[in-house]
């Protein structure tokens, strides 16, 4: 094992007994566990004990490869990995130094597709504040000269990237942890976790271990490929399968060199190198991936003893990975091998982390790296600190939340097929719109079969198949709509006549994937009305929109409240933040101690969107309830049938057109359909689905959480202010943030804008600079948040936060699509309809 230098100095001698209790336990000594018990201390919290049932980076840090690459497609993980570099500098100071090379990165496109996702990542590099540099394949050759440039489109390169010792940098953060009081046991295996308490009101109590108790009163579950197991002892899932990941060191390729050699990547060859003293270390992502442990039937079982051990080659499965090497490093066909790496890696369904808390309270997880995490060890750690002390991170880690897997991630295959799926495409270019295949179908809705016959095509969404669009509405005529570049890749002609559709007669979706979310219980008021910025108990039949806040007054979730009765709320999110919101609502009700039982009803109950100016017309006739603005106004529900089926009809929208939400039982829900279809001929009734919504939605100027809104913006900042009531009894959670952020006013405020070509849509992060009276662009001062085309107004449309002072209507700005700086402007938010008019028709 490396560092064994350092490994007195850090961990608590043998003959040290356990405490017998401390507020914080951190189980697992990898660079995850070590980052995160030293980011506790820097924070103040100096009761922290970290386990580890061996030595310090036996899991599958000390074979990790050693990375360090900042840019990412997501600017959260960017800035985490830019702060891990700034961290890993300022050790490199220390008596306990990580090996920190800071050579430079270079990436290459060998195909022109990938020189266009390169010109894409240059402009989340000029969003995120790193200078990457686009070069010639002659440039990247000088700076890497082992290279060929035969088939080289361009290069870029990233100069602040590096490389580190994993093992040294552990070593190195643990010995900074110790030195802020940090206690850590190795060879200390843990044998569960003991719990109290039922339903909201379990936590942790207890970890044992062959060395004794610990009482305590937080435990973050570091475990690494560990995890999922010591997870379990809670009955928490963590859907990570150890992948088989191997990597050689040749003997020596060149002579001794004063500066170190860039890492250098080619994705299209699916390889990966960097300089290891005076050769290589060369991997790669194969297309034939092994799973270690993991099947389609049972969980990781990885042996008890398996520390500090690696794999045994497998060299038939590495050939690929060997060849394509050779194409671009000639010399390391000729070189002999000095070892070969084969060793277990931590891999997520989704290639995204897996942090914070879970349903049991107290209970944390930061595990999940997917052979990534030595560059974003600093970043989990901070972020990790401060979710466990503060209870929310300190910016919006939705995707890498541990609570956006539903229950299917406890099936076993389920699980694998997603983990494979995302192992063997690591390289592949995601264009927008892409869709997966694994694990298809699992969850439908009661009108799939509908649906297929009709020649719907399918996108998936937490399991949910969804229908994107029909291929029979398109026409001709609407392939003139087709954007340039990678947004008219998976562009289909169909969402133009649905989205008309929606505008000018009526569309009918179906929604049943939309998470719903009942609250229930003598306290379910007191807890909604804590919850929520907006006045949300009101009576039963009115619908709220709405959001939850953190304390900083960041929009953690954003949602419709429906009250049903005094007792009984139906809080209605999007398909993906069921299990985000519902965990959200749990953690409150249990700092509120309120008596409240909090149950995801997303598949009891089938949803079924009719919008458009011809809504109701098509509804009127199939029920009794009277659909007229003075008994059945905006934002109201009614309990009723249409047809033979019960329905909760809900008014409500996110296209910006008169119509309802209509909710009925699952077994109804093909019944629901046909007779609203049937209904719907005589008046031009189209079936549309999830692509023209989002047109629809960007017209509207509705904002989706996790792009436009997330936990690091208020409602005052996203144009949402009208949801706030200050002056609600009781206050709400994070009321007095938003109350001095309104007294004191917003610095930056989320805009619309269109741009100037229609053909040039927006695809999110993409830099937006300012341009000045003369029609010069400035520095980036924002990135766009989502954009699209909007087929009733005829522009392409996006929403940035900018600052203030250059938020007004008419203000021109730049953003920068593809490396070409396209031309828009500040619009009036929202586009159509601003009156709602037409919404309350």
């Amino acid at each position: 094992m490396p560092c064994a230098r350092y490994r007195d100095r850090v961990t608590e001698p043998a003959s040290r007994t356990l405490p017998s209790r401390a507020r914080v336990v951190v189980i697992g000594g990898g660079v995850g566990g070590t980052s995160v018990a030293y980011h506790l201390a820097l924070a103040g919290e100096l009761d922290v004990v970290l386990l580890d049932r061996n030595e310090l980076t036996s899991g599958s840090t000390f074979h990790s490869a050693g990375l360090v690459g900042q840019l990412r497609s997501d600017p959260t993980l960017t800035a985490m990995n830019r702060y891990s570099v700034e961290l890993y500098r300022s050790l490199q100071t220390t008596e306990n130094p990580p090996g920190w090379v800071e050579c430079g990165s270079i990436r290459l496109a060998s195909t022109k597709e990938r020189w266009e996702e390169i010109q894409r990542q240059d402009g989340w590099a000029a969003s995120s504040g790193l200078e990457l540099q686009l070069i010639s394949a002659a440039e990247a050759q000088k700076l890497f000269p082992l290279m060929t440039t035969d088939g080289v489109v361009g290069a870029c390169f990233l100069p602040t990237d590096g490389q580190v010792d994993p093992s040294q940098l552990t070593y190195s953060l643990a010995s900074a942890a110790r030195a802020l009081g940090v206690a850590i046991h190795t060879r200390t295996r843990v044998l569960g976790i003991d719990t109290e308490g039922g339903g909201l009101r379990r936590r942790v109590t207890r970890v044992r271990t062959d060395k004794g108790d610990i009482e305590c009163e937080l435990v973050v579950d570091c475990g690494g490929m560990f995890a999922a197991e010591i997870a379990r002892m809670v009955d928490v899932r963590v859907p990570i399968v150890p992948m088989s990941h191997q990597y050689v060191v040749t003997e020596a390729m060149f002579e001794h060199r004063e500066n170190p050699l860039p890492s250098l990547r080619d994705p299209d060859n699916l390889v990966y190198y960097r300089q290891e003293v005076d050769g290589l270390v060369m991997g790669g992502y194969e297309r034939q991936s092994l799973p270690w442990t993991a099947s389609a039937s049972s969980y990781d079982g990885i042996p008890a003893d398996f520390n500090g051990r690696l794999l045994q080659p497998d060299h038939d499965r590495f050939v690929e990975i060997s060849e394509n090497a050779a194409i671009r490093v000639p010399a390391i066909a000729d070189v002999g091998i000095r070892t070969v790496i084969n060793g277990p890696e931590g891999f997520t369904p989704d290639n995204e982390f897996c942090l914070g808390p879970t349903d049991v309270a107290g209970f944390f997880v930061a595990a999940g790296f997917c052979a990534h995490g030595i560059a974003g060890a600093g970043g989990i750690g901070r972020v990790m600190a401060e979710w466990v002390l503060e209870g929310a991170p300190p910016m919006d880690l939705w995707h890498m939340d541990v609570r956006r897997f539903g229950a299917a991630y406890r099936s076993p295959s389920y699980t694998l097929a997603r983990t494979v799926e995302n192992y063997e495409s690591y390289y592949d270019i995601r264009y927008p719109a892409h869709e997966r295949v694994a694990g298809r179908p699992l969850r439908t809705s009661p009108v799939y079969a509908w649906h297929a016959a009709q020649g719907a095509v399918f996108g998936e969404k937490s399991g949910w198949e969804r229908v994107n669009y029909y291929d029979a509405n398109s026409t001709v005529d609407d392939e003139a709509w087709r954007p340039s570049g990678w947004a008219g890749r998976h562009w289909a002609p169909s969402v133009v006549p649905e989205h008309r559709a929606a505008r000018e007669t009526a569309a009918i979706f179906d929604e049943s994937s939309f998470a719903k979310i009942e609250v229930s219980g003598p306290d379910a008021a007191r807890l909604m009305q804590w919850v929520c910025d907006n006045d949300v108990a009101r009576g039963a039949g009115t619908v709220t929109y709405t959001q939850a806040l953190n304390a900083r007054g960041g929009i953690e979730c954003d949602f419709t409240v429906t009250q049903l009765d005094a007792q009984l709320f139906l809080v209605v999110t999007g398909t993906a933040f069921g299990n985000h919101d519902a965990s959200w609502l749990r953690t409150q009700a249990r700092a509120l101690d309120a008596d409240v039982r909090i149950v995801d009803v997303t598949g009891a109950w089938a949803c079924l969107g009719l919008w458009g100016p011809k809504a109701r017309d098509i509804v009127a006739p199939l029920t009794p309830q009277d659909l007229g603005n003075d008994a059945f106004p905006f934002l109201a529900m009614r309990e009723t049938t249409v047809g033979s089926v019960p329905v909760r009809m809900v008014r409500v929208t996110f296209v910006g057109e008169l119509g309802w939400e209509l909710y009925c039982p699952t077994e109804y829900g093909a019944t629901l359909w046909r007779t609203l279809w049937d209904a719907g001929q005589e008046h031009g009734l189209v079936a549309a689905g999830y692509r023209a919504i989002d047109s629809l939605r960007l017209e509207k100027g509705y904002r989706v959480w996790g792009a436009d809104i997330d936990p690091g913006h208020t409602p005052y900042e996203a144009g949402l202010g009208f949801c706030v009531r200050l002056d609600k009894p009781g206050g709400f959670l994070g009321r007095d943030a938003v109350a001095a952020q309104k007294e004191a006013g917003v610095t930056q405020r989320l805009v619309c804008l269109v741009l100037d070509d229609r053909s040039q849509v927006a695809l999110g992060n993409e830099p937006v600079r300012v341009v000045d009276e003369a029609g010069d662009a400035g520095p980036v001062v924002s990135r766009v948040t989502s954009g699209g085309l909007g087929y009733t107004l005829g522009v392409s449309i996006a929403f940035a936060y900018l600052p203030v002072e250059h938020s007004a209507v008419g203000t021109r700005v730049e953003v920068g699509i593809f490396g070409e700086q396209v031309g828009a402007t500040v619009a009036k938010d929202p586009l159509y309809d601003p009156t709602g008019e037409r919404v309350r028709a």
